[in-house]
Formats: C-alpha cells, structure tokens, sequence
C-alpha cells in the first residue's frame, strides 16, 4: 500500500513521480500553465529547457536574444522584452545575475510587473539581497500579483537535469498553487516560511561555501609547501570529517593546483553573494567575522579571477603567500 503523502510544505518530489495530481491543481485536467522565463544563461536555459518539456507554455527573454534560439527550437516562443514575457503569463520566473538585472526585469518600463494581470504569480529564482526580495514583493502585492522567493541550489547540469533544490519563502497556499510549474525543476522543495527567508538562507549557504572554498584554498597552499603528496590529501580529506560535495570538488582541484573539471559558481557571484550575506548580517546587528575574512579573499580576487570557478581562489591565495588581504570597506 502506498504511504499517504508528506505535508506541502515538506514534500520533497522523487523524480519519477506521477505529476497527475500537481496538474490538476493548476486548473482542469491537461490543462498546464502559460510561462514567461526571463534569463537564460548556465541555469536559466536548463530551467526553462525542464518548462518546455514538461508542457507548459513558454515564452523566454534573455538580454542576448542569441541564447533563445535552443529553447524556441524546443518549442518556446521568444519575447523581445521580460513585458512581452510575462503579458498574459500565469507564473514569470526568473534567473538573472543580481540585484540590478533582477530590477530591469521585473520593475522597469518594459520589465515584467508592470503587465502582469492580478493574480498571476512572480517567481525571483535568482539569488539576490535580502532587501530586493523585500522591494519586489512589495512591488508585486501592489498590483495583486503574488510572490515567490525561491532561488535554488545546484550547478547547471542540475538545472539542466531537474534536479535542483528549490529554497522557498512563500505563503504555503501561493507555493501550493505553484508546484505544477516549480516541480519540473526540483529533486526537492524546501520551504522555510514567509517571503525572504528562502533567500535568507541561500545567502547564508553561499557564505557558508565562501568560507570552505578559501579554507581548502589555505590548506591546498600550505600542503603544497610540506610537500604533501595530492593523492594522498585528497584521499584523507574525502574519508574525514570534513568531506562534502563541494569540499571534495574543491581539493580535488586546488591538491592538483588545477580548475575543477566541474564547472560551479564563478568567483565574482561569490564575491557578490558574499556581499549580500554580510550586508543583511549588519542589517540584523549581527558580526560575522569568518565570513567577513573569506569575503576579502573574493573582494580581491576580482581584478584577477572574477569569471573562473571557485577553485580559482587556490591562485590568489598562492599570489599572496596566504596571507589575507584586508576587508573592503563596507564588506
């Protein structure tokens, strides 16, 4: 006998599932969902790729019109601007680099809130400051549309893939109404609670990563000097307590003082996440020291390796000698 289904907002979706029941909560049977998508670059082209084939109707922007082309092939339809996206979209998701392209898309003359319809719902995936999830939410209850605060963990073969980790802050009822058109993207649904906390802990996770990344970094510098066999660290590192995914990615690369094979998140989206973290740190009257020393180390590496992987960092650690810089002014 089958088990009886995990509350909503613990559910986390097994790929292989029959998606029957999440499609008819989107309306009548069969029926799927009209879909703007704006941003196509590592992960907003997977994403957008799982929509389309999942069935849903998809209309795509991305500011190099160029990269639509794979998608309209798929059977996308291409706007010329996020408006032309979103005009007449039930859901407009998003996956840009920052806080000032997730406002060209959403909130400009052309962007999409401006034409969506009250009741249709806004879906920021991207990973942005705490205060623009604050100012677009605000900005789309104003004209009745509801928002969804869901950026995501997961490299782009996992976007590719649908087998992110989506990270929500969202009224359970609104995220309820959405799943037909957030499962397609997701192995699992986290939902934290209300509007910015999905954010809140993607900042923090993202912080987190900074600080491991130039730790390994550190430890990679020093264990070269000891003339510390690679295999053999990395070996170690694996079957000790400290092993994760991204740690053994990570030494596995900089042991060899090469570039993960895997490509993950470019140095300056870190440096950028970093920031964002430390800011809303401040803005809730908390230090983060470790935080604020592995940041310096992504401040500095921008005039150097700002579009490199993070096992890029292992080059500016060796150029100073492990020595960390100082920490910009204002994080």
């Amino acid at each position: 006998m089958k088990a009886p289904p995990r509350p909503a907002d613990l559910r986390c979706r097994e790929k292989g599932e029959d998606w029957t029941p999440a499609k008819q909560r989107i309306g009548t049977e069969g029926h799927m969902a009209r879909v703007g998508f704006l941003g196509l670059g590592k992960m907003g082209s997977g994403m957008a790729a799982r929509l389309v084939a999942a069935g849903h109707e998809v209309t795509v922007w991305n500011r190099d019109a160029a990269k639509c082309a794979v998608l309209a092939e798929a059977g996308a339809q291409v706007a010329d601007t996020p408006a032309g996206a979103a005009r007449g979209a039930e859901f407009v998701l998003s996956m840009v680099a920052d806080d000032a392209a997730s406002t060209r898309v959403w909130t400009d003359a052309d962007g999409a809130l401006p034409v969506m319809e009250a009741g249709a719902v806004a879906c920021e995936c991207s990973t942005i400051s705490h205060g623009q999830v604050a100012r677009l939410a605000a900005a789309a209850s104003a004209r009745g549309i509801g928002y969804i605060d869901c950026p995501v963990n997961g490299p782009p073969t996992g976007a590719a893939a649908g087998t992110l980790v989506l990270l929500v802050g969202a009224d359970p009822v609104l995220l309820d109404r959405a799943r037909p058109v957030l499962e397609p993207l997701a192995a699992s649904i986290l939902h934290f609670g209300a509007v910015g906390s999905g954010t809140g802990f993607k900042l923090l996770n993202n912080l987190l990563g900074a600080v491991h990344v130039a730790a390994i970094a550190e430890v990679a510098h020093l264990a070269g000097k000891l003339e510390l066999d690679p295999e053999t660290l990395i070996a170690a590192v694996e079957s000790g307590p400290c092993a994760s995914p991204h740690t053994v990615r990570m030494i596995r690369a900089m042991a060899h003082g090469k570039l993960s094979d895997q490509t993950g998140l470019a140095i300056g989206l870190r440096e950028k996440d970093a920031r964002y973290c430390l800011a809303m740190a401040r803005e809730n009257g908390t230090g983060m020291s470790v935080g604020e020393t592995a940041y310096s180390w992504y401040a500095d590496a921008l005039g150097s390796v700002a579009a490199e992987d993070d096992s890029a960092m292992l080059r500016v650690v060796t150029a100073r000698n492990g020595h960390a810089p100082a920490v910009p002014e204002g994080g």
